[in-house]
């Protein structure tokens, strides 16, 4: 299992956004296991936290934005972009303005700083969703298409086709993420000519200069158009080199512009919020399209795990039977409710429940119409966690476990006499001075019947 990652130290950057000119200081700070990738603005009150979620995404015009109960992040894409491809799981990204410095149009010095502020690995496992089958969105109005499909590895390929004589059709590959710093990271924004124009007029790229950004001429450029870009970015002299760019930059790649659009893709696609192992495959790739596609993704991810149902091997011999069950637990039939453990880790706990008619409760709760209660499902998903807790200490049977808090409970599905239950408890945090908190699920007959959040502490016997 592949451990989740944060950067070691805190480190700043100072630029200005491009399209608001305003200058923003941001600085990445380690975050905890679970944490994903989160924003916070330090310029207002409260420090409203903004999640790198593809639902905050609330207009794609120029850039991502994203923005949650009024609160605005504008291009994250580059940056976002820089935190996978570190392959980082868990960062804290504060801002003192709504856009993030646009640098100089690409990923490159993020990279730099999130090296410089180094990288360490996190005690849990880094959740991944594994691609089974093709998955895709088209654009109709554009016919931009993005889709995804299983590989052994997180790869992406762009085709872009422009139109243009100056930029034709190009392609771009990353066949890993551990290429993305060599081959994507100094890939940079571009724009042209006549989009540059209609920008200025509407003062949309106050920040820009021509240091971040390429532009392509597919145009002939009057007199008065020359004289307004000499203005706009304060040079005494432009012009157009023969390969149709503006004679501010010199390309890093024939296909520059492909990349910078691979580069796009992957920071939009984090807004998914999990890693993808799965080849994704975009043609004519754009921030609507890709925010679109995450959006779908992510909502496919959220029902096929919310619906996950673990499968065991129920004839195998138990990690643990009901009598080491007993001289661990201090409950007693009938108010015993697990009859196995099944598996065990550190951060995990499976238990196992037979119900049947001749249970002690059956005798009152709807005896024509018998249905397991609700909260002895809870109950007996804290008894499977109180062995995972109690199994830190050396003598568990000096121990009592108490709830302390029960969040965040559905019951989806009905248990009756012949189901057989299984408990999945996880710890949603390590395990601090007897204190669990766990997510805690139970199966049965192939379904999710009910999910709860758990907080119990362990206290020894008075």
């Amino acid at each position: 299992m592949v451990k989740q990652k944060t950067i070691k130290n805190e480190i700043s950057l100072t630029g200005v956004g491009l399209h608001t000119g305003k200058e923003v200081t941001m600085t990445f700070k380690p975050a905890p296991i679970n944490n994903g990738f989160t924003f916070v603005r330090v310029d207002l009150q409260g420090q409203p936290v903004i999640e790198a979620d593809a639902n905050y995404v609330v207009n794609t015009q120029r850039g991502t934005n994203l923005e949650k109960l009024g609160v605005k992040i504008q291009t994250p894409e580059h940056v976002l972009a820089a935190v996978v491809g570190c392959d980082l799981d868990n960062i804290i990204i504060e801002l003192n303005a709504s856009e993030l410095p646009i640098m100089d149009g690409s990923s490159k010095y993020f990279v730099e700083a999130i090296e410089k502020a180094g990288i360490e690995e996190q005690d849990a496992s880094r959740n991944v969703y594994v691609v089974k089958e093709v998955i895709s969105f088209t654009d109709e109005a554009t016919g931009s298409e993005i889709l995804v499909m299983p590989s052994d590895d997180y790869q992406v390929t762009t085709m872009v086709d422009f139109g243009t004589k100056v930029l034709g059709t190009q392609n771009a590959t990353l066949k890993s993420i551990a290429d993305f710093k060599d081959e994507i990271a100094n890939s940079r924004t571009f724009s042209f000519l006549h989009e540059l124009e209609s920008l200025l007029e509407h003062g949309l790229i106050k920040g820009g200069d021509l240091n971040n950004a390429i532009v392509y001429v597919d145009k002939e450029i009057s007199e008065a158009t020359m004289e307004n870009l000499k203005k706009a970015f304060g040079k005494d002299e432009i012009s157009v080199k023969p390969n149709g760019v503006l004679d501010n930059l010199t390309l890093h790649y024939p296909n520059e512009a492909a990349r910078h659009k691979l580069l796009d893709v992957i920071g939009d696609l984090s807004l998914i919020g999990v890693r993808i192992q799965g080849k994704i495959i975009a043609n004519k790739p754009g921030h609507f399209v890709n925010t679109q596609f995450a959006k779908k993704l992510a909502k496919i991810i959220k029902i096929e795990q919310r619906n996950h149902v673990p499968v065991y091997d129920l004839n195998q011999e138990p990690l643990m039977d009901i009598h080491k069950i007993m001289s661990m637990l201090p409950h007693r039939p009938p108010f015993l409710l697990i009859d196995r453990i099944i598996e065990m880790s550190d951060r995990h706990v499976v238990g196992l429940k037979n119900v049947t008619m001749n249970e002690n409760f059956f005798v009152g709760h709807f005896p024509e119409a018998p249905v397991m209660p609700g909260v002895l499902i809870v109950e007996a998903m804290a008894q499977t966690g109180g062995i995972l807790v109690l199994s830190t200490v050396p003598d568990p049977e000096n121990y009592l476990t108490y709830f302390m808090k029960i969040d965040n409970v559905k019951f989806k599905h009905k248990v009756l006499p012949g189901d057989t239950l299984i408990f999945k408890c996880e710890l949603i945090s390590p395990i601090r001075r007897g204190i669990c908190h766990m997510q805690a699920n139970a199966y049965a007959n192939g379904k999710l019947v009910t999910e709860a959040e758990l907080m119990a502490q362990i206290a020894r016997k008075q």
